[in-house]
């Protein structure tokens, strides 16, 4: 969402802002476009309070509340559905409801088409007075597709699938269950497809549940993730904490029924099933060291704790689900397992004991990041792939940041470095680093084209980046003891707002704006929105929140510049809606430039945003007033849908005042679109 235009904007639309960069011995406006690389135990203590808009705070729901809101919106979904203009072979399932203080309800819903799951068809209604007042898509193409009858068997799919995860370097591999037909829809044109789950194990050990998902007319795979997220944190134990336990008689076990009934488990090296629910005689659990196996269920279980408070203190969650029901934990996990993950199947976390079976994988911020993996499933359910699989792994690592520091435990003290304590890479240093994640040698300090492209633990640097300026603000700082320096992508200070309010803001938009889809740059308008809400559009928390994204490539900042082109300049815009025919004739948007002196620079920034169903079909070119072009953007084969970039241009030979165009051609038939935004900025 921009905050630069008072028009109406559609939710479903991801605008993108991002820096340009600086072109070098290109000299005429003809030949000077360049892209820029943007965005395609005891109870812990609540937190010091934060002040917000009361109106659009989530309300705590009890159980019962929640399961009627579902309920009631599930009996709607027909009416819901064709109010959305949905089509006749379209269904919604309800997932999730938040309801604010004002009434306002968000309400999540699953889609099918023919009795077919729709994946990358999820969407968000928000209703306030009985009345729709804006519905977020994961995905704006046209759920439908030609036929349902497939031209490639499912034993194909399935054997393609295998052969994938054996690639991968996966272990018994084997096709979990059968493949099912899906109507994939979540990067551009929906087509017929299947899905298929292979189990086994990945190539560390660790559970696999690999989804593959084929085109059912062309073999072609469209898509895969990995069903388990995993994470690694500091084994570092939390001294001698108060645990809740349960007592029959003469015997305690490791069940939290204080917490929606949080169990631990061991599995005394085991790599399947539930494990021996911990008990004993005794309520005093482990010695603080390996050689007794309660002291890991100790630590999880603390953790499982601390995790459950955070979550109810902070956003009035009631657990993962926010249903009132716990998930359980699992220790000791298979021989020397360096890891720890989350399953979505089982809704439990799973511990290893580290190298040589020395340092168990429990510990706060494990515990953290692993529930709220779970949170994440039950919400936006971000994919596990490309940039929405950096977002899921960088909120893991931002709740789980959020508990270390909301425990305010002494042995192991908030921090903004994960995995500190483990010395997995053998020399002292942490697994990751939020203020400036390329420290760790792999991790992105910065949006770039090519980030989606990462691991989800490294992509996920950018966003982590985010939370850390977000919260503290750039440079250098000691906070706990530990010192930290953080950069920003356009050499620009950031001032922090503080950690609770930055919790707040991405709660918010995990919980009511992002979709299974989303990317970096709509996690900046849901980021947006959500401090909007909570703060208002003029508040320095909004304010910060762009410049948060600025400072790692991802839009402008709250004064109108982008990244690398200075925070001063004037920025003229064209938010009108301009329809782009389908496989037909150019349109152009104009932007009139007054009040310049001279030529323009030779680093004009051009942001363009474009909702399209198939972005591949468009041609893009900027027209300077004297009639020279430049070519922003070629057509050719790309299936994802929306143009959001930013490219520098060399305008300097073209006057700068005068009538500007941007001239957009649709050049392949099926899809349709329209300019939703474009600008020019003059740094």
């Amino acid at each position: 969402m921009s905050s630069s235009s008072s028009r109406r904007r559609t939710s479903h639309t991801t605008h993108r802002r991002a820096a340009g960069v600086a072109l070098a011995g290109v000299a005429a406006l003809v030949a000077a476009a360049v892209q820029s690389g943007t965005a395609n135990a005891a109870p812990v203590r609540a937190p010091h309070p934060v002040k917000l808009t009361p109106a659009h705070v989530a309300v705590k729901l009890t159980p019962a509340q929640r399961a009627g809101l579902i309920r009631d919106a599930a009996g709607a979904t027909a009416r819901t559905a064709k109010d959305l203009g949905l089509g006749a072979q379209e269904k919604l399932a309800v997932k999730d409801v938040v309801k604010d203080a004002d009434g306002t309800l968000h309400t999540r819903y699953e889609r099918t088409y023919a009795g077919l799951p729709v994946l990358g068809g999820d969407l968000i209604v928000d209703t306030a007075h009985g009345k729709t007042a804006r519905v977020l898509k994961a995905t704006q193409a046209a759920v439908k597709v030609a036929s349902l009858t497939p031209k490639v068997s499912k034993a194909a799919a399935e054997q393609q699938a295998l052969q994938r995860a054996r690639t991968l370097g996966a272990a018994q591999a084997k096709v979990d269950g059968s493949s099912r037909k899906v109507i994939w829809a979540a990067s551009g044109r929906p087509v017929l497809a299947y899905e298929t789950v292979v189990g086994g194990f990945q190539d560390d050990g660790t559970p696999q549940q690999l989804h593959v998902v084929t085109d059912a007319s062309t073999g072609k795979e469209l898509y895969r993730y990995q069903g388990i997220e995993t994470g690694v944190g500091n084994t570092q134990y939390s001294g001698q904490v108060t645990l809740t336990t349960s007592q029959s008689g003469s015997t305690y076990t490791l069940n939290d029924t204080a917490r929606g009934g949080h169990k631990t488990y061991n599995l005394g090296h085991g790599t399947s099933g539930t494990g021996t629910l911990f008990s004993q005689s005794s309520d005093t659990w482990g010695n603080g060291t390996t050689s007794n196996p309660a002291t890991a269920a100790a630590d999880a279980h603390y953790g499982a704790a601390v995790t459950w408070d955070f979550y109810k203190n902070t956003f009035g969650r009631n657990g993962i689900r926010n249903d009132g029901k716990a998930a359980y934990s699992r220790v000791h996990y298979g021989n020397a397992y360096v890891n720890a993950f989350w399953d979505d199947s089982c809704f439990c976390m799973t511990y290893g004991d580290g190298s040589g079976n020395a340092d168990p994988l429990t510990s706060l911020d494990v515990a953290g990041h692993e529930m709220s993996h779970g949170v994440t499933s039950v919400t936006a359910g971000l994919n596990y792939s490309g940039e929405s699989g950096g977002l899921n792994e960088a909120t893991s690592d931002i709740f789980g940041t959020g508990v270390e520091f909301s425990a305010n435990n002494a042995t192991d003290k908030g921090d903004y470095l994960i995995g500190e304590k483990i010395d997995i890479n053998g020399d002292g240093t942490p697994l990751r680093y939020m203020d400036k994640p390329s420290k760790d040698g792999a991790s992105a300090d910065y949006w770039s084209s090519s980030v989606g492209s990462k691991d989800v633990h490294y992509s996920s640097g950018v966003a982590n980046h985010f939370f850390y300026l977000l919260s503290e603000g750039s440079g250098a700082k000691t906070i706990n003891g530990v010192s930290y320096n953080s950069p920003t992508s356009d050499g620009l200070p950031v001032t922090g707002i503080g950690r609770d309010k930055a919790l707040q803001i991405w709660y918010r938009a995990l919980t009511t704006k992002f979709t299974s889809t989303t990317n970096y740059a709509a996690a900046r308008t849901g980021t947006l929105a959500a401090a909007g809400e909570l703060y208002g559009t003029t508040s320095t928390e909004y304010k910060a929140v762009q410049d948060a994204w600025a400072a790692v490539n991802v839009g402008s900042r709250s004064d109108g510049g982008g990244g690398g082109g200075g925070g001063g300049g004037s920025t003229f815009e064209n938010s009108t809606d301009v329809q782009i025919p389908d496989y037909g004739s150019a349109v152009t948007s104009p932007v009139t430039v007054t009040g310049r002196s001279g030529n323009a620079p030779s680093n004009l920034q051009v942001s363009v945003d474009i909702v399209h169903s198939w972005s591949g079909d468009l041609q893009i070119d900027l027209v300077a007033p004297n009639g020279a072009t430049a070519r922003l953007k070629n057509s050719g084969y790309d299936p994802t849908p929306d143009v959001h970039q930013t490219w520098t241009v060399d305008a300097s030979s073209v006057a700068a005042n005068g009538t500007w165009k941007l001239r957009v051609q649709d050049l392949g038939p099926g899809d349709t679109g329209y300019i939703d935004d474009w600008k020019l900025t003059f740094p």
